[in-house]
C-alpha cells in the first residue's frame, strides 16, 4: 500500500511550499504506459491531461533509442555527432523552407529565452509582447512575461500585455474580432514606445492554451506578424503545447493561420519526456544573432536527446499520430458538444484535435466563469480513474490534453467517465 502521508510530509520538508501538487487527494504514481498511469495501490488513471508523453508513456521505440545512445556515448554539441544533425534536418523538415535553423536546448523555457535573446539581438529593441495571462517559462526573463504567475513585482517597463484573442468570452465577437484584437498589438507597440522602448517581439502560444484553449480568429495571428514586423520585431511562435500535430488538421499550431513566424520554439513532447526543446529560426537572423554573440548549452541537442527526438518523430509518422489526433479529438468534440446540449453548466467546447477546452460556466447567458464546479469535476474524475486539470484565468476550463495515441475507445471510456462524474455534480 501507498504512504501517502509520509510521502506528503517529506516533500513538504524537503522541497518546500512552492511547488503545487494536483487534486484535494494527490496521486502517488508509479508506472505508465500508453495513455495510462498507475498509483502505488495498482489503482489505474486515463492520463487525459498530460502532452509530454506525446507518442505515450514510455514508448517502447523511444525507450530503446535512449538507453542505446546512452550505452554508447554522451556528450555535447562542441564535438561531432550525427546524432544532433539527423535531427536537426528531420525536425527542420516539418517546418516552412524559410525556417531552417535549429538550435537545441533542454525546456521550453530556455527554447523561449533564446528566442527573446535572438529578437533583441536582431532588432535592437527590448520589448515584449505578450497576451495577457500568458505562460512562456519560469526564467526570470520569463516569469517576468509570463502573466499567469502571481508576482507583486509587476510588469517591467520592457513588457507590454494585449488582450487574448478570445471569441467566446473576450471583448470582441464576431466576424471582425481577429482584427479587433490585433489592434490591440497597435496599442502596445504605442505603449511601449511612450516609455522610451523600442519592441523587440510579440511571443504567443499559438492555441492560447493559457487562457483556456482559444479558437483564435482566423486572422488573428497573420495580422499580429504584419503589425509587430511593420514595428521593426519579430514574431515568436511559442509550439511547446500546440505543435508536433497535437492540433490534427496540421503539425504546428501556427500553420492553420497562414503565415511563417520568424521564431518558433518547441520542447515538452518533442522528446517524449526526455529533457530537450528547440528553438528553429532563419538563417539570416541567426546571420545576426552569430556576429555579435555565440550560443552553447551543455546538454541542449547531445547524442541521447537526440536519439529520443528522432524516434519520436518516427513514431508519430509510422503510427499516424497527427490522424490519430484529428479523427480522435473530432469524436471527442463532437460527443462533448452533443453532452453541452443536455447540459447547461458547460458554455462551450473548442480546441482542435487532441487539444480540447471544455468551459464550465453558472449561467450560459452571462457566461459567468464556474471555476467551483470544475474544481469538484477534476478532483470527482480522478476519485473515477480519469485525470485532467483546469485552465484559464479563472480556472473553469477543463483541460484535455492526452497522449496522441488515444484511442477511440479510450475517449468513449473517457467520456463515459465524464458524463457520470458531471451528473453527480
Amino acid at each position: 500500500m501507498s504512504d501517502n502521508a509520509n510521502l506528503l510530509e517529506k516533500r513538504a520538508r524537503l522541497l518546500g511550499p512552492a511547488y503545487r501538487l494536483f487534486y484535494d487527494k494527490p496521486v502517488h504514481l508509479v508506472r505508465g504506459e500508453g495513455v495510462w498511469l498507475y498509483d502505488a495501490d495498482g489503482s489505474r488513471y486515463l492520463d487525459m491531461y498530460n502532452n509530454v508523453p506525446h507518442v505515450g508513456h514510455c514508448h517502447p521505440r523511444v525507450v530503446h533509442a535512449i538507453s542505446e545512445q546512452l550505452g554508447t556515448l554522451n556528450t555535447h554539441t562542441r564535438y561531432l555527432h550525427g546524432n544532433v544533425l539527423t535531427f536537426a534536418e528531420r525536425l527542420t523538415a516539418t517546418l516552412p523552407d524559410e525556417l531552417g535553423i535549429a538550435m537545441f536546448s533542454c525546456t521550453g523555457s530556455e527554447a523561449n529565452e533564446l528566442a527573446l535573446r535572438i529578437a533583441r539581438t536582431c532588432t535592437g529593441g527590448t520589448g515584449i509582447i505578450v497576451v495577457d495571462n500568458a505562460y512562456h517559462g519560469n526564467t526570470y526573463t520569463l516569469a517576468q512575461v509570463s502573466t499567469s504567475y502571481e508576482s507583486d513585482e509587476g510588469k517591467p517597463l520592457t513588457v507590454e500585455t494585449v488582450a487574448p484573442p478570445d471569441a467566446y468570452r473576450g471583448e470582441f465577437l464576431g466576424d471582425e474580432a481577429g482584427e479587433r484584437y490585433a489592434q490591440d498589438i497597435e496599442r502596445a507597440i504605442e505603449s511601449l514606445r511612450s516609455r522610451g522602448v523600442h519592441p523587440a517581439a510579440f511571443m504567443i502560444d499559438t492555441i492560447v492554451s493559457s487562457n483556456g484553449i482559444l479558437d483564435v480568429p482566423e486572422t488573428y495571428l497573420r495580422r499580429a506578424a504584419e503589425i509587430i514586423r511593420s514595428a521593426g520585431g519579430l514574431f515568436i511562435a511559442d509550439e511547446v503545447q500546440p505543435g508536433f500535430g497535437r492540433t490534427g488538421t496540421t503539425f504546428w499550431g501556427f500553420e492553420q493561420h497562414g503565415f511563417v513566424p520568424d521564431i518558433v520554439t518547441m520542447g515538452k513532447p518533442i522528446g517524449n519526456g526526455h529533457p530537450l526543446a528547440a528553438t528553429v529560426t532563419r538563417s539570416d537572423l541567426i546571420e545576426q544573432f552569430a556576429s555579435k554573440t555565440r550560443y552553447f548549452n551543455t546538454f541542449g541537442g547531445n547524442p541521447v536527446s537526440a536519439a529520443a527526438g528522432i524516434a519520436v518523430l518516427d513514431v508519430i509518422e509510422e503510427e499516424r499520430l497527427q490522424q490519430n489526433a484529428l479523427e480522435v479529438g473530432d469524436h471527442l468534440i463532437a460527443e462533448l458538444r452533443s453532452l453541452a446540449e443536455r447540459d447547461e453548466r458547460i458554455g462551450d467546447i473548442r480546441g482542435s484535435g487532441l487539444f480540447i477546452g471544455v468551459d464550465l460556466v453558472a449561467d450560459r447567458i452571462s457566461r459567468e466563469p464556474a471555476t467551483d464546479l470544475a474544481a469538484a469535476a477534476i478532483n470527482a474524475l480522478r476519485d473515477n480513474g480519469v485525470l485532467t486539470s483546469t485552465i484559464g484565468k479563472h480556472a473553469n476550463i477543463l483541460k484535455l490534453r492526452p497522449p496522441t495515441c488515444l484511442s477511440r475507445d479510450d475517449a468513449d471510456y473517457f467520456l463515459e467517465k465524464f458524463e457520470a462524474v458531471f451528473a453527480g455534480l
